[in-house]
């Protein structure tokens, strides 16, 4: 399947000192000049991983993959999915003040708030919806659903899941074949919102509410990008506004099958989320993010030859998904390159690419 954020500034209230709620993302650092400061090719540092499974008696864990990462009251935070011994697939949290802590930093299994349970639940999206001043998190439990909060530092405070669609658009249920809707992202401009997702089966979608019906109203379910491929377009998507005014970027992994059939990422831009998406670094040759374009840091073995299901270092927590060109940290999953066996047992951890090569 399937942040640096700086200059947030938090303002105590009088009574109980409180943050006031995060405001929207302030545009990227880009120097003038540089209005279209994506690179037409893309190189990686590594970091090893950061963030592994920390079994116990209840939660006999394998993996933990599908990060979502924020900053949020001066702490990073990681929700992610995991997948355990039996198959069961549900959600998890994780915090740290500095990137050195995540290795040691507690997790939280989300099974614990009694509003989310044992169900299944996986690859979470977590942003603040500033015109509702409310946490939203976008996730699967089967169909796509969401759950609010007023403190996603917090992860027993998350609502019960509430569903975005009545029933399955026609358009998906025609083109899925066995494949199935999954790993749902929400982007939103001035005036709408997006929800975008794969069906595992060649398909990239694109569904569309207003900015003030949201979350309801979803409609207008398209196909935005097809190949006759399925593992060309697989899953783990996702789409961010471009901080230097230049558009939006959109991510969806492939599987390398014209060569080591290892996972890696393609890119295309557009200059609206509600527009056509044209390509930027979108074949093996020329990835997004592959072991072809990926070192290591120094003293870290090539400990991943995938770079799988991920989300990329946001400039702000809000809703915009807004991300600094000049400066592009992607939070991703990976494993040893000997692993084999059922999905679901695969011993997915998170590690951070740092871009090597920005053009501003």
């Amino acid at each position: 399947m399937r942040t640096f954020v700086s200059g947030l500034v938090f303002m105590l209230v009088a009574v109980g000192a409180l943050a006031a709620p995060p405001g929207p993302a302030a545009a990227g650092t880009s120097r003038p000049g540089h209005e279209r400061s994506l690179p037409g090719s893309f190189t990686w540092s590594s970091s090893g991983p950061l963030i592994s499974p920390k079994p116990d008696a209840a939660h006999p864990i394998l993996s933990v993959k599908d990060p979502t990462v924020f900053r949020y009251r001066d702490r990073w935070h990681v929700y992610f999915t995991t997948a355990d011994t039996a198959g069961r697939w549900s959600l998890g949290h994780t915090s740290f003040t500095d990137w050195s802590e995540a290795a040691s930093a507690p997790q939280t299994f989300l099974d614990a708030n009694p509003n989310i349970g044992n169900r299944y639940a996986a690859a979470p999206q977590v942003f603040y919806f500033a015109p509702q001043q409310t946490w939203y998190m976008v996730y699967q439990t089967g169909p796509p659903s969401y759950s609010t909060t007023k403190d996603p530092s917090d992860p027993l405070s998350w609502s019960a899941p509430r569903d975005f669609f009545g029933s399955e658009p026609p358009i998906v249920t025609e083109n899925k074949g066995d494949g199935a809707w999954l790993d749902f992202w929400t982007t939103c401009d001035r005036t709408d919102c997006y929800l975008f997702f794969s069906d595992g089966n060649g398909h990239q979608y694109r569904s569309r509410t207003s900015l003030a019906a949201f979350p309801n109203g979803f409609r207008d379910t398209a196909i935005v990008l097809s190949e006759p491929n399925r593992f060309d377009l697989f899953e783990g998507g996702n789409v961010y506004r471009l901080g230097d005014g230049s558009g939006y970027l959109m991510l969806v992994e492939a599987l390398a099958t014209g060569s080591d059939w290892r996972r890696y990422f393609r890119a295309w831009r557009s200059d609206g989320l509600g527009g056509a998406w044209t390509p930027l670094a979108d074949t093996e040759a020329n990835p997004f993010a592959r072991n072809s374009n990926v070192t290591f840091e120094a003293g870290q073995p090539a400990w991943t030859r995938d770079f799988s299901h991920g989300e990329m270092i946001r400039s702000g927590v809000d809703q915009t998904l807004t991300i600094d060109p000049c400066r592009l940290r992607f939070l991703y999953q990976g494993m040893d390159p000997a692993s084999s066996g059922e999905y679901y047992r695969l011993p997915w951890r998170l590690a951070l690419l740092t871009q090597t090569n920005p053009t501003c």
